[in-house]
């Protein structure tokens, strides 16, 4: 298509794309109160440990409503996350190659669930998070926190598990794009675990570390899978190359035809 077609495709994608995102935003404004009430539900229970008190601050007069707008698109863009991905997915198949677009359609579904899974790891995890970290409030002291802030630091928590769990999709996808292989993984694996522990407890801290686990070991299982899918690959590919390099082997000493070199 002409640039212009090409824009005028990608304004109708992108308002498909918005419209969705609007309809989330609505269903976010009417699940609001329950949803409000579920994230500060772990405030709440640190009135009943240690004799501590905390409570959800609001410093301005339109701060509840921007807390509620905020959280409400929030959401809005998390429900329609399938519309705007195929949208997006759609957009650039048409420049693929059938090959391709399979491999795209494949990240796009195992992307989706990956993230919503991490995304519903860090809900589970939120309350031990909360719990832990205000417990280095010195003693007699109080936890009144900003709405605006509590509200970073939970949107924070959730994208942290949900990009976590994306990584090892994104390692499968390079390696089909041929920019790493599985043995380069499978050499610095000791470095990955460290690292995936590292980012768990800086991620989700714990006083007795379970929290840590909750996000290293299944990131560490996705990561080892995606090793395993990488070598499998690899595998397939190498099989590929010398059947091809077989096939040029038999064909490379075979005469030329009369009618081949007329043709010629």
């Amino acid at each position: 298509m002409a640039l212009l077609d090409h824009l005028k495709e990608l304004k109708n994608r992108l308002f498909k794309s918005a419209l969705a995102v609007i309809a989330g935003t609505v269903v976010g404004f009417i699940v609001y109160q329950p949803l409000l009430a579920a994230l500060i539900k772990p405030i709440k229970d640190l009135n009943n440990s240690g004799g501590r008190l905390a409570a959800l601050n609001f410093d301005g007069v339109a701060s509840s409503f921007d807390l509620m707008v905020q959280v409400s698109i929030f959401l809005g863009v998390i429900i329609a996350s399938p519309v705007w991905i195929y949208q997006l997915w759609a957009f650039i198949v048409p420049g693929l190659h059938k090959k391709e677009r399979r491999l795209a359609l494949s990240f796009v579904a195992a992307a989706v669930p990956l993230f919503v899974a991490g995304v519903l790891l860090a809900w589970f995890v939120l309350p031990n998070a909360v719990r832990v970290l205000t417990e280095f409030t010195p003693e007699g002291g109080s936890n009144f926190i900003s709405a605006d802030i509590y509200l970073a630091f939970v949107i924070r928590l959730l994208l942290a598990f949900g990009i976590a769990f994306l990584i090892p999709v994104v390692l499968v996808g390079l390696n089909l794009a041929g920019i790493i292989k599985g043995q380069q993984l499978v050499k610095s694996w000791r470095i990955t675990i460290f690292l995936v522990c590292l980012f768990a407890a800086m991620a989700a801290p714990g006083a007795d570390a379970m929290s840590m686990f909750y996000l290293a070991v299944p990131m560490l299982l996705l990561f080892f899978a995606a090793i395993g899918l990488c070598l499998l690959n690899d595998k397939r590919r190498a099989r590929r190359q010398a059947k091809v390099a077989e096939e040029t082997e038999a064909t490379a000493d075979v005469a030329t035809s009369s009618a081949d070199l007329d043709k010629l």
